[in-house]
């Protein structure tokens, strides 16, 4: 069996929808943010940053894997599943990986800090994440012009990079004009097991789409 410790974040949708996708039998533990679960000493002893996911796989003896990222990788080692075992696709897959976790992660969520939560109007700022985002975009639609998926199969790339590229529009970073891109993320759109996942944890406002999850999900 297997806990998830997450909230209702990119990252945390991240893990969530890996493993609606895998079909694997696993527990929602909630992680409350404003509250200050994730400082608590309790949960940095399973991740010294204090930032969700978590996942603690009890088949493995209480394996405890910390990051969104490594927790996508762990989950497709494990299964076999959605990361090729070896190989140029391999690599691609985490090429791609790392552009989400090392450029698109990090730029929207700033971008986001500085529409949404900075105290002051800072517009320099607002503009250089704003544009640095707009700018992976168009890297990753680019790359999607000849490219289905961003490797030759679904993978975890795929889900890491929509996680975050879904919610833009809370970031006001326009997909206009990115066509490919925008292809590709309705694509991710009508795949059910990713639907599932975006709704675990329910965002605010939307507890009542807990109910439409598939069985393999219970929540505490």
């Amino acid at each position: 069996m297997i806990d998830l410790y997450t909230s209702p974040t990119p990252n945390g949708w991240k893990a969530a929808m890996m493993l609606e996708e895998l079909e694997l039998e696993y527990t929602v533990k909630l992680i409350d943010l404003a509250a200050g679960d994730q400082h608590k000493e309790w949960f940095t002893k399973m991740n010294p940053n204090g930032r969700i996911p978590v996942l603690v796989d009890h088949d493995a003896n209480g394996l405890i894997v910390f990051d969104s990222t490594a927790i996508l990788i762990y989950l497709a080692e494990k299964t076999g599943k959605l990361l090729p075992s070896s190989g140029h696709e391999r690599s691609q897959v985490f090429q791609w990986l790392l552009f989400q976790a090392s450029g698109i992660g990090p730029m929207q969520g700033q971008a986001v800090a500085f529409e949404r939560y900075f105290p002051t109007d800072e517009p320099a700022a607002r503009r250089r994440y704003h544009n640095e985002t707009r700018r992976l975009y168009a890297v990753l639609n680019n790359h999607l012009k000849d490219n289905e998926w961003l490797v030759s199969n679904f993978s975890i790339a795929d889900i890491s990079n929509w996680s975050w590229i879904r919610s833009h529009r809370w970031a006001r970073v326009p997909t206009e004009g990115l066509e490919h891109l925008e292809r590709w993320m309705e694509q991710l759109r009508n795949r059910p097991a990713c639907n599932r996942g975006l709704n675990i944890p329910p965002s605010p406002g939307k507890a009542d789409a807990v109910k439409s999850l598939g069985s393999a999900m219970t929540t505490t």
